[in-house]
């Protein structure tokens, strides 16, 4: 939408082909469909950094479109944005609607033809260049250029199905073999389905590979059926899918502002106080009721014991839980629950200035489909928006 838009602005005669019977279904689910339309850092370096390697790709988009122009963009079109913790933008309304409806006003304003229930079947190629290209339905479209914006594989019920990437091996485009990205973790431990539900705000999570430490995030985390997903867990799956299917294994540190010995003296202070008082009940006034029990069970205590009952060796366990909670990865989650993918088309075959095709003369790229993604916080839309006017502005 973003590149359509410019693209018609600059002058150029646009159709939008859309697969599904609407646009923005993806747009409208994000930000648990209150769309964190960007992140808020106004240097293209530091925000470059969020992108690992492949980041250094990003510097022209965001040179031309950045952080700045992007909010620009939607506040002079009558959208209303908010800042919130760590950066993020939304818009004011809380709605992923009100920013749908602003690029749909400007594809309007831009003149794009827009074709909806359009699903791309093959492109065909003369030479270097594509001589036109076959729908499902049967129709066929030839073009001066063509831009491929359609995503990766992640969220598949919005029609992002991972077609493009065989159409695009025939076209000779090398494709980073896509992968869930941003998915929650699924792990091997029966205890889990336990915690379902159970939300910690402040968790250290270590990850490990042969006791190697690979990475290491301190934030939110949220217990699933078989796994645990939450912001932090979110923004480490990348690595930790990377690592798979060797073993890795998660170390949390629910009280990771205390060491061993100041969280000894904590735990003892509560001990001389609750006398009487089961382990039970006296744990779960430091950590969730329902992690105390799986605590103390896997340190080998009785659950019906007293604390004033409780060894110098049981309390030593019980502290090595709270700081060193194991945890055993046995896979990613799928694309299903995937926010965004990872791999795509491979960056040097694209012209960052331009988001032109080297292998291909008239064909353009943005968005998802590159091998680009960031972690969550409204740096993955930025790469749309940015991607997608670069594109837009170069196609003629």
């Amino acid at each position: 939408m973003m590149a359509g838009g410019r693209a018609g602005e600059m002058g150029s005669a646009v159709i939008l082909l859309e697969k599904n019977n609407r646009l923005g279904l993806k747009l409208l689910a994000t930000g648990g469909s209150r769309c964190n339309l960007t992140n808020k850092i106004e240097n293209n370096k530091n925000l470059i950094t969020n992108y690992g390697p492949n980041g250094k790709f990003l510097f022209s988009a965001f040179n031309k479109f950045g952080v700045k122009e992007v909010m620009e963009f939607f506040e002079s079109r009558g959208l209303e944005l908010k800042v919130e913790n760590n950066n993020r933008v939304f818009p004011k309304s809380d709605k992923a609607q009100d920013v749908l409806n602003v690029l749909l006003k400007y594809l309007r304003e831009s003149k794009v033809e827009i074709s909806l229930n359009s699903t791309l079947k093959k492109i065909v190629k003369s030479g270097n260049s594509i001589e036109k290209i076959i729908l499902a339905d049967g129709r066929e479209l030839k073009a001066k250029n063509y831009l491929l914006a359609v995503g990766g594989q992640s969220y598949p019920e919005t029609g992002s199905t991972g077609e493009i990437y065989k159409i695009l091996k025939d076209l000779g485009h090398t494709i980073i073999e896509p992968r869930p990205a941003l998915a929650p973790i699924i792990l091997k431990d029966k205890f889990i389905k336990d915690l379902q539900g159970l939300s910690l705000a402040d968790v250290l999570i270590n990850v490990y590979q042969r006791n190697k430490k690979m990475a290491v995030k301190r934030g939110e985390l949220l217990f699933t059926s078989d796994g645990l997903s939450g912001p932090a867990i979110i923004n480490l799956s990348k690595t930790i899918g990377s690592a798979l299917p060797a073993e890795v294994e998660l170390k949390l540190d629910f009280f990771s502002e205390l060491n061993s010995k100041e969280l000894d003296a904590k735990i003892q202070a509560l001990f001389s106080e609750a006398k009487n008082k089961l382990l039970k009940n006296v744990l779960s006034a430091l950590i969730a009721p329902r992690l105390a029990v799986i605590i103390i069970n896997l340190a080998k205590v009785n659950l019906a014991k007293s604390v004033n009952g409780i060894t110098r060796d049981e309390r030593s366990r019980l502290i090595n839980l709270l700081k060193e909670f194991k945890l055993e990865v046995k896979a990613l989650a799928g694309f299903d629950k995937a926010m965004v993918t990872a791999g795509g088309v491979v960056l040097n075959e694209v012209d960052p200035q331009t988001m032109k095709s080297k292998i291909i003369d008239n064909l353009f790229f943005s968005g998802e489909v590159l091998d680009l993604d960031g972690p969550t916080g409204g740096f993955n839309l930025q790469i749309a928006w940015s991607t997608g006017h670069l594109a837009g502005e170069n196609i003629k």
